[in-house]
């Protein structure tokens, strides 16, 4: 029987996936005002949909990267935590990344209150996701 690898490819297409999505939100939604954002309802659900996308795919990819190496999350915050420290984050990367996952709740069950801050904690992290891409991109090499 031919060996079983998990997944075999999916952290690139993922860390592909990912990195093009971060690109346009750079390129198209990085400068958005909050009352840009706020007064168009179509601005609004493409932004949401795209840091939605990029978080899905991220905690995705961490969770696919900590199969392959046998280590078990139980919940989205505790796979990207441990994805950090499998990759020598330091402990407030960790916590960043882990909340993360908070924000990608808030905008994939519609907290109508907290989009805009979900929003602005990607935008500040998005660095962060960039470097944890690099850093699974180096590991798949």
């Amino acid at each position: 029987m031919p060996e079983f690898k998990y997944a075999q490819g999916r952290i690139l297409d993922s860390v592909r996936f990912i990195s093009e999505e971060l690109k346009e939100f750079e390129e198209e939604y990085s400068g958005t005002s909050k009352n840009d954002y706020e007064n168009d309802r179509k601005l609004q659900k493409l932004i949401d949909r795209t840091v939605e996308n990029i978080l899905t795919a991220l905690i995705e990819v961490c969770g696919t990267y900590l199969t392959e190496k046998g280590i078990y999350s139980d919940s989205y915050a505790a796979a990207l935590r441990k994805c950090g420290q499998e990759l020598g984050l330091s402990e407030k990367e960790q916590e960043s990344l882990a909340s993360l996952a908070v924000q990608r709740n808030r905008l994939a069950h519609r907290y109508l209150n907290f989009r805009y801050q979900a929003i602005q904690y990607f935008s500040e992290k998005r660095g962060l996701v960039a470097k944890i891409l690099d850093l699974l991109l180096r590991q798949e090499n």
